[in-house]
């Protein structure tokens, strides 16, 4: 496509590109948050608050916790990868 097609199909293009170029941005952003070890971390920190603090009972704790565990257990072995 020469310029002249680039020119008139720049209104059509245009947006779905910049859609596109967004959904990747969010992915990646999404993806970044995802396996941050250190947001993972903050959160055991704060559920190990709540438990001291009485917000949440021992069976609630445990079953968060497990969850998070899992969850850094995945993100350690995807970084393996």
């Amino acid at each position: 496509m020469g310029i002249v097609g680039s020119i008139l199909g720049a209104p059509l293009l245009g947006p779905i590109q910049g859609l596109l170029w967004l959904a990747h941005t969010i992915a990646e952003q999404a993806k970044a948050e995802l396996f941050d070890e250190d947001a993972i971390r903050g959160a055991l920190t704060e559920l190990e608050l709540a438990l001291d603090l009485k917000q949440i009972d021992q069976a609630e704790y445990d079953a968060r916790e497990e969850v998070l565990l899992r969850r850094w257990k995945d993100v350690r072995e995807a970084k393996d990868d």
